[in-house]
């Protein structure tokens, strides 16, 4: 992969639904990091297989939802950032909204169902078109 234009954090659960090869093909632009919750390491491998890669990244688990959120945005950095969560702060809303690079927050608790994966591939398509 050429530099992403992307980073993707999410609970490895958002992806268990994912038709195969969603993920794999959606990160051909992008670099994901895995939001790590208790007992979810079994998730993570599945993802990692799914993803046909011997390992991926995962966020250090912090002691409070602040912190949490400052770990995403420190990932982040100056890319695109797509953000999936079973719910967002208001200081993580203003953040996304206000950061230069475009950021989608995506509020879900659990596999993503279907709209939500074509919302995310019509965000992603629209980086790809800005990137050429």
């Amino acid at each position: 992969m050429t530099d992403p234009v992307f980073r993707l954090v999410t609970p490895a659960s958002a992806l268990e639904a994912a038709p195969a090869g969603w993920a794999r093909e959606l990160l051909r632009q992008g670099e994901m990091a895995l939001a790590l919750n208790a007992g979810e390491l079994d998730a993570i491998d599945a993802v990692a297989r799914a993803l046909d890669r011997p390992a991926v990244a995962v966020l250090r688990r912090e002691s409070t939802p602040a912190a949490a959120e400052a770990s995403v945005r420190e990932f982040a950095a100056g890319l695109a950032l797509i953000w999936i969560a079973p719910a967002f702060g208001d200081d993580a809303r203003a953040w996304a909204r206000d950061r230069a690079p475009m950021t989608l927050l995506v509020e879900h608790d659990g596999p993503l169902p279907e709209e939500e994966r074509r919302r995310i591939e019509r965000f992603v398509a629209t980086l790809g078109r800005q990137a050429e």
